[in-house]
């Protein structure tokens, strides 16, 4: 079964620092991920495997162990796969899969997301990490 407090959990953004911080601050998300990072803080945005690889350095996890959930082909999903990521899941608002970057998983909605995340403790919240902020 599921549970929150068995992954981490990383929030990638693009635009510029003031206003996605606004934007996350104001829909309380903070509360919900290990760490944010907002493109316009880097010298990287999404699709550039960079900020993924920065996200994994910060939340000291390997990148074949994360997983990208995203719901843009073009930026959420093609970066995740030049990262290599351990997978790809896609929410999309619509479905248009003329791509070359198509995801691992195709899910309707967030709520379907235990049925593809992985079981296996290895790839659970390491222990040495339940405090790290960023």
């Amino acid at each position: 079964m599921w549970h929150r407090e068995d992954y981490l959990l990383g929030l990638i953004t693009n635009g510029p620092s003031r206003a996605q911080w606004q934007k996350v601050d104001r829909l309380g998300l903070r509360k919900y991920f290990d760490c944010v990072l907002v493109s316009g803080d880097f010298p990287w945005e999404k699709p550039d495997q960079n900020i993924f690889l920065e996200a994994c350095k910060i939340l000291n996890v390997e990148p074949r162990m994360c997983i990208m959930v995203g719901d843009k082909l073009e930026t959420d999903i093609k970066g995740g796969k030049e990262a290599e990521l351990g997978g790809t899941v896609w929410i999309p608002f619509q479905k248009d899969m003329e791509s070359s970057d198509l995801p691992d998983f195709t899910i309707d909605k967030v709520t379907e997301l235990p049925e593809v995340l992985p079981n296996s403790p290895k790839l659970k919240r390491p222990a040495h990490t339940s405090g790290i902020n960023c």
